[in-house]
């Protein structure tokens, strides 16, 4: 089959990881993807020639005109079978693509609530065949926003398990490279923005020091909110129990180094830094939003805490670091979860089973409500 990716995101994030994942298996896979982007993209310079051919475009927003008609013109001249569109600024150039492609899917990561209107009808109901959730809390707000249910597929997110785990001298070095000294490593790896909720967690870090509970705080990622989150830290008198280290390409070494990992979001679609944890073996303390249920069974992968609840937070991570044999059962267990229900071949098999679907007509089953998932 010859698809058409479209993802005009110039920032690489988690969404990005998940295309690159996805094309890469779809070609071992023998199908044939093409990637509409920016020129310029973190993603294109990720991507491999055998993975996915370059059709470069750049898309500034929804109403770009320019971009739409170059992207129809691409579609006539390339003739894809499939038009898989992955982030909402993408989805914007659906309307114009009607009459001109075979089929089109859409994948909606976010949790945030879809405003029921004329426009969302067009996008999710009209204007594409399919549309992809990343998770259960994702689909549930795409109906209450008035997308039909029978249009929609639950497509969780995966990620590449490490075939080993860093052994107890790996682990030793990591922990080295961070200075921790017999304290309980607790990491998290998000952007520093609002909905990922660092600020709560500090308050929880604030708490586990007033029980003299001994924790060093890995914090990976930047954004917006940094400023405002050093100056809270130092408010707090965090002082070395929090580390900010910034962006970092590859974060296996904050997760050898790790014994905990946390995020204690306000909204998530489903949480792959998250399942990358799991897939190191690591024990979650997790907040109960959108799709994370779905990924963290609560007291056996994790402890799932209710959001903007720094309290819950500091207990859930205390009684994970005062136990190493908890720790390690549960961290056992995600990675186990992982391998079995949250890998990027797993994804790929259900897209192509979707992109199948379409081509051909089928409605499929409905997806099975939330209180009905393994």
């Amino acid at each position: 089959m010859k698809i058409l990716h479209v993802d005009p995101e110039t920032e690489f994030g988690g969404g990005e990881r998940q295309v690159l994942g996805l094309v890469r298996h779809l070609a071992r896979r023998g199908h044939e993807n093409l990637l509409a982007a920016a020129p310029g993209a973190e993603i294109v310079r990720r991507l491999p020639a055998a993975d996915a051919r370059l059709v470069p475009i750049g898309i500034r927003n929804g109403v770009d005109v320019v971009a739409a008609l170059r992207l129809r013109a691409a579609v006539a001249r390339e003739r894809p079978e499939m038009v898989h569109f992955h982030t909402s600024r993408a989805h914007a150039m659906a309307p114009w693509l009607a009459g001109a492609v075979e089929r089109s899917v859409v994948t909606r990561r976010m949790d945030y609530p879809l405003r029921h209107g004329l426009r969302s009808h067009l996008l999710y109901n009209l204007a594409v065949d399919g549309v992809a959730a990343i998770s259960h809390g994702v689909r549930d707000q795409l109906v209450a926003g008035g997308v039909i249910a029978g249009r929609i597929r639950v497509i969780e997110s995966g990620v590449e398990p490490p075939g080993e785990l860093p052994g107890p001298s790996g682990r030793r070095a990591a922990r080295e490279r961070f200075g921790a000294d017999g304290q309980v490593v607790i990491a998290v790896v998000a952007a520093l923005v609002r909905r990922k909720a660092h600020d709560v967690l500090l308050h929880a870090l604030a708490e586990l020091r007033e029980r003299d509970v001994s924790v060093l705080c890995l914090v990976c990622g930047d954004g917006e909110e940094r400023g405002a989150l050093e100056s809270l830290a130092r408010s707090l008198d965090l002082g070395d129990h929090v580390r900010f280290l910034g962006r970092r390409s590859q974060v296996a070494d904050v997760l050898a180094a790790a014994d905990v990992f946390v995020l204690p979001s306000r909204h998530e679609g489903l949480g792959v830094a998250i399942l990358e944890a799991m897939a190191m073996a690591l024990p979650v303390v997790a907040s109960r939003v959108g799709g994370i249920p779905e990924a963290v069974v609560h007291e056996e992968t994790g402890i799932l805490v209710p959001p903007e609840d720094a309290a819950s937070l500091a207990a859930a991570l205390a009684e994970l670091s005062a136990s190493a044999e908890l720790r390690g059962r549960m961290g056992t267990l995600g990675r186990e979860r992982v391998l079995a229900r949250f890998t990027m071949e797993r994804m790929a098999e259900r897209y192509e089973t979707l992109y199948r679907e379409l081509r051909r007509g089928e409605v499929g089953p409905v997806d099975r409500g939330p209180a009905e998932v393994e």
